[in-house]
């Protein structure tokens, strides 16, 4: 099966797309139609982020809670710019020896710490 080929809205190149929605609301359907399974994946690992700031114990969202999905979901939308806006603040501090437009992608972590 060939991969489906979307012009991916984050990364602005033809690239293979996600295999279904990754989510059922209007924002999965824009991700399927709009962002490639690379930017998705990025998204994935961006994600962390907000879920060990905002999402753990005691914290301020709970994702199994209508406002904790909706919090994430407003995430994503500005992440992959859908919506305008800043994201939420992050406990995330890059690496000294990292420039701040590096951080969090795909070669940041390369302790081998799971």
């Amino acid at each position: 099966m060939t991969d489906r080929i979307v012009h991916c809205r984050k990364l602005g190149k033809d690239l293979p797309g996600l295999a279904k929605p990754p989510y059922r609301n209007d924002l999965g359907k824009r991700i399927y139609e709009e962002i490639s399974k690379e930017a998705w994946d990025e998204w994935l690992k961006h994600s962390v982020r907000f879920v060990n700031t905002y999402c753990g114990p005691g914290s301020k969202y709970d994702l199994t809670t209508a406002a904790g999905q909706e919090f994430m979901f407003k995430q994503a939308a500005i992440f992959f710019g859908f919506e305008a806006g800043d994201e939420a603040q992050t406990a995330f501090t890059p690496r000294a020896d990292q420039p701040a437009h590096e951080a969090g992608h795909k070669d940041d972590d390369k302790s081998g710490e799971k």
